[in-house]
């Protein structure tokens, strides 16, 4: 089974994208994400939008607030299945665990989060973020969320994504750089390596390959986020935002 499609995965990213608790004060990691998005987005039109890795969907939703249509896509059926579940029927339950065999199930509701207007607006679709397809052309915006992480080729990834975006149209990519081999072959990284003795960091390898297509939108931004694992284990991280302007 991928580490995507099981039980305790889909519990832990329901919570982390629709749980009502921040923990360690740190806010709901999708909904900041989006803020920023529309912050670097500025008076650019409005109408597209397409969410790169959305996971259970909470980012495209929030998206569709402003945006007059979104697509958010994922490789993991098991996400995309409840992300589309909840857009239909308006509620998901998911459980949690609380330590070992014990855990409780959760309830979210798009209408306690007032999301019902904005999933009318939303899609969803199975499929690799790596290279959505010919179909996926005219965005206003694209968001990568947490992406670079688990792609295998990133630099392919963003040696294309312009293709993804109408002119002036706005690219945010989001990623704690953690460079698992398990996600990403060695050969493949794009940064966090010594070339000729030089340190080489991911930031480098994206402004290397997204500069002859993109223009810097901004400073990079701290993101910080948290997933429960249990009720006394948490994965506690910061993710760097980065904004770019397709030319």
């Amino acid at each position: 089974m991928s580490y995507y499609e099981s039980d305790e995965q889909l519990g832990q990213y329901m919570a982390f994208h629709y749980g009502d608790t921040e923990y360690f004060g740190v806010p709901n990691y999708p909904v900041a994400c989006v803020e920023r998005c529309l912050a670097r987005h500025g008076e650019r039109p409005r109408r597209r939008a397409l969410d790169l890795g959305c996971a259970v969907g909470r980012s495209t939703l929030e998206l569709a607030r402003s945006f007059d249509d979104v697509v958010g896509i994922d490789l993991s059926r098991r996400f995309i299945d409840s992300a589309e579940q909840l857009r239909r029927t308006g509620a998901f339950s998911y459980w949690v665990r609380d330590e070992g065999d014990l855990g409780r199930e959760q309830r979210v509701t798009l209408a306690a989060l007032d999301l019902s207007d904005a999933a009318r607006r939303t899609r969803f679709e199975v499929g690799d973020a790596q290279a959505p397809g010919p179909s996926h052309t005219g965005y206003d915006l694209v968001f990568a969320g947490n992406l670079l992480d688990r792609l295998p080729r990133p630099a392919d990834f963003l040696e294309h994504v312009h293709e993804r975006l109408l002119p002036g149209g706005v690219l945010v990519l989001t990623s704690p750089y953690t460079l698992l081999p398990d996600f990403t072959p060695r050969g493949e990284w794009i940064g966090g390596y010594e070339d000729n003795g030089q340190a080489v960091t991911v930031r480098d390898g994206l402004s290397h390959h997204l500069s002859r297509r993109f223009r810097p939108l901004g400073e990079p931004e701290d993101v910080p986020f948290v997933i429960r694992e249990t009720r006394r284990k948490f994965q506690h991280t910061v993710a760097e935002l980065t904004a770019w302007e397709c030319c």
